[in-house]
């Protein structure tokens, strides 16, 4: 894992083989017992054993569930050694891939070392594991691990794409709705425009630029407010750790399905607009 050191650095493989009873704290336990003093070469008692600090790294968000801790020490100082034991059970490891290209040749790798693994005792006959990647098994809990791995994947993903669409197309079609009765409260305007010869496409063009900037302007005030929240939220401490800022990449992305979803709810009404009648325009009836 990418940790930021603050003081210090990591223990070593020498004190996990050992048992040496040394420990990397997060900044949080630092400040709650050293205060602004440096930790490194103190001690810290954890389940009746006295720890030297090694490392202080900055804290990590709760939500961040395998690497989140206050303070790690190697395995090997567990004061149970039925510890080590019970991790046969359940256990869950880390992969480091270079690329996420290696995704596919790493699954192929375990399974073919899986099906030559020897039990130890006649106790263990049965072993079943799999590597797969955060959102990979985020869909088998959610759909089940019946099916094929990509099938999962594909299904969970259209699931989510299909969600969204159909969140942000109930707002669609009230703004279709509102855009169709402000057309027909500008009648009067369309008719003069109409007799001084504007086109139907200059007249569709006005108004999906018109719906496109209030969409635009609709947007930096969402997003100007996501940041006043996400800032009251990082400060709050409602979540232990937490840091939140906003994300470029899904800034653009919502950002494109802001102006996406304000060009289509614009269409329809900009179209209807450019096919009225002036004496239907002028009684206010869309037709």
């Amino acid at each position: 894992m990418d940790f930021t050191f603050l003081e210090g650095g990591p223990f070593s493989v020498d004190d996990e083989k050992n048992a040496n009873f040394v420990a990397v704290i997060n900044q949080a336990t630092k400040e709650k017992f050293f205060g602004n003093e440096s930790a490194l070469g103190k001690f810290i008692e954890v389940d009746r054993q006295r720890f030297r600090v090694v490392g202080v790294v900055k804290n990590i968000p709760i939500y961040r569930q395998i690497p989140f801790a206050d303070i790690w020490v190697p395995i090997n100082t567990s004061r149970a050694p039925e510890y080590r034991q019970s991790l046969m059970f359940g256990f869950v490891g880390l992969i480091l891939a270079y690329e996420r290209s290696d995704f596919s040749a790493i699954q192929q790798e375990l399974n073919s070392r899986i099906a030559k693994v020897e039990f130890p005792t006649s106790e263990c006959n049965h072993f079943e594991t799999k590597a797969e990647s955060y959102f990979e098994s985020a869909a088998s809990e959610i759909l089940g691990s019946g099916s094929k791995l990509e099938n999962r994947s594909g299904m969970f993903l259209a699931i989510m794409f299909g969600a969204a669409f159909l969140f942000m197309l109930l707002p669609t079609i009230n703004l279709v709705n509102i855009n169709i009765s402000r057309i027909i409260e500008r009648a009067s305007e369309i008719v003069v425009r109409k007799s001084f010869g504007a086109s139907a496409h200059t007249l569709v063009g006005q108004f999906l630029v018109e719906n496109i900037l209030l969409a635009f302007i609709g947007g930096i005030i969402g997003f100007a407010l996501s940041t006043v929240v996400l800032h009251t939220l990082t400060n709050s401490g409602l979540i232990q750790y937490a840091e939140f800022h906003l994300n470029i990449r899904i800034f653009l992305y919502a950002f494109a399905c802001i102006l996406f979803f304000g060009v289509l709810s614009g269409v329809y009404p900009a179209w209807k607009m450019s096919r009225m009648h002036p004496v239907n325009a002028l009684k206010g009836v869309m037709r």
